[in-house]
C-alpha cells in the first residue's frame, strides 16, 4: 500500500497552518524581549493564561458540536482516568513551554529552532517504542542529516556567544545548552505520548474533550509552577503588564498553535511534526533577517541546506499515518513511559 505524506486536503491544511504558527510564536517573543534582551512582563503567567484560554476554546468547541454526547461535566466523569493520563504530557508540556521563553532569550529565534531539533532521534526512538514501528533504513539516514545539521548551527550559536574565546567548548555546553536539550526532551515524550492518547485510549473521545483534559491539567501544572515561584500572590499586579500588542499576540498565537497541534498528532504523526519543526526554521531564518536583521551566517545556510536534503528525503519516504489496531494497542505498555519523566 502507497504510503502518502497528507492522507486529504485538511491534513495539508494543518501542516502548514502548524508551521506558519510556530515561526509567528518565535517572532512575537524574540520582539517583546527589551533592548537588554529580557522579559518586561510574567512569562510564566503569560503561559497560564495560554492554557487557560486552551481550555475555555476547547471547552466551547466541545459543547458546541456536542449534539447526542453528554454534558462536559458527565464526559470528564466518565473519562476520568484518561484525564489522569493526559497529566504527564501536560506537565511535559508545562516546562516546555516555560523553558521556550528562557532559551529564546539566549538565542536567536534561527539558532533556538535549529537547536530544538535534536528531538527528532529522540521522538523517533519513542514513536518506535509507543506504536511499534520500525523506521526505515532511509528515514533513519534522514534523521542523521538533519541532526547534522543541528549540530554544525549548534557550533555557530557557541561560536557567537564566545565573542571569539577560545574555550568554545565550555561555551557549548553551558547551562542553556543543557537547557535546551531538556526542553527537546519534554517536547518529544510530550508530543509522542500526547498522540498515543489520541490515537488509542482516546481514540473514541472527542478530540475537543480530549484538549479539555490536556489543557485542564495544563492549568493545574502552571499553577502549581506559579506557587512554587511565589508569583500567585502576585498575579494580579503582574496582568497590568501583559497588555503589550505583543505579549497577547504570543497568548493568543500560543493558544491556537495548542488545537492545531493536537489535530496535527490526531491525523498526521509525531515523526512528521519533527520535520514541520525542521521547516520553521528556515522561514524563521529569513522572516528574522528581515525583521531583526539577524544575520544569517554561513554556518546558517550549511544547516538549512541539510535540513532541506533530510525533509526531501522524508517526504519521498514518510511513516505510514495508520491508526494502531486494537491489538496493538493493548501490546503497548502505557504506563511504563512515565518511567522516562
Amino acid at each position: 500500500m502507497k504510503k502518502e505524506l497528507f492522507p486529504n486536503k485538511e491534513a495539508f491544511i494543518t501542516f502548514s497552518l502548524y508551521i506558519i504558527l510556530f515561526v509567528f510564536q518565535g517572532v512575537f517573543v524574540t520582539a517583546s524581549k527589551t533592548e537588554n534582551g529580557t522579559y518586561d512582563y510574567n512569562t510564566t503567567l503569560v503561559v497560564f493564561l495560554s492554557e487557560l484560554l486552551k481550555l475555555v476554546i476547547s471547552a466551547t468547541l466541545y459543547t458546541l458540536r456536542r449534539e447526542n454526547k453528554p454534558h462536559i461535566f458527565k464526559a470528564i466523569a466518565l473519562n476520568y482516568k484518561l484525564l489522569l493520563l493526559y497529566f504527564i504530557p501536560s506537565l511535559l508540556y508545562c516546562f516546555y513551554n516555560n523553558l521556550a521563553f528562557i532559551n529564546l532569550q539566549h538565542y536567536d529565534p534561527t539558532s533556538y529552532y535549529i537547536l530544538l531539533q535534536f528531538r527528532v532521534v529522540l521522538t523517533a526512538l519513542l514513536f518506535q517504542f509507543l506504536f511499534k514501528k520500525n523506521l526505515t533504513f532511509i528515514q533513519w539516514i534522514s534523521l542523521a542529516i538533519l541532526t547534522t545539521g543541528c549540530m554544525i548551527k549548534n557550533f555557530d550559536a557557541a561560536s557567537v556567544q564566545s565573542n571569539g574565546d577560545s574555550d568554545l567548548w565550555s561555551r557549548l555546553f553551558n547551562i542553556y545548552f543543557l537547557s535546551i536539550n531538556f526542553q527537546n526532551f519534554c517536547s518529544c515524550l510530550a508530543g509522542t505520548y500526547n498522540e498515543y492518547l489520541l490515537k488509542t485510549q482516546g481514540s473514541s473521545v472527542d478530540i475537543f474533550l480530549q484538549n479539555v483534559f490536556m489543557y485542564l491539567d495544563s492549568v493545574i501544572c502552571n499553577f502549581i509552577i506559579l506557587m512554587i515561584k511565589g508569583e500567585v500572590v502576585t498575579m494580579f499586579d503582574d496582568l497590568q503588564s501583559l497588555w503589550d500588542i505583543f505579549v497577547i499576540l504570543i497568548t493568543v498565537n500560543s493558544a491556537v498553535v495548542g488545537i492545531v497541534t493536537s489535530f496535527f498528532l490526531k491525523n498526521l504523526n509525531s515523526i512528521l511534526k519533527t520535520y514541520a519543526s525542521a521547516l520553521e526554521l528556515i522561514i524563521t531564518a529569513v522572516v528574522c533577517y528581515i525583521l531583526f536583521n539577524i544575520l544569517i551566517t554561513t554556518y546558517t545556510i550549511i544547516s538549512i541546506c541539510l535540513v532541506s536534503i533530510a525533509v526531501a528525503m522524508y517526504f519521498k519516504n514518510p511513516v505510514n499515518n495508520v491508526v494502531p489496531s486494537t491489538s496493538d494497542k493493548d501490546k503497548v505498555p502505557l504506563l511504563d513511559i512515565t518511567s522516562h519523566k
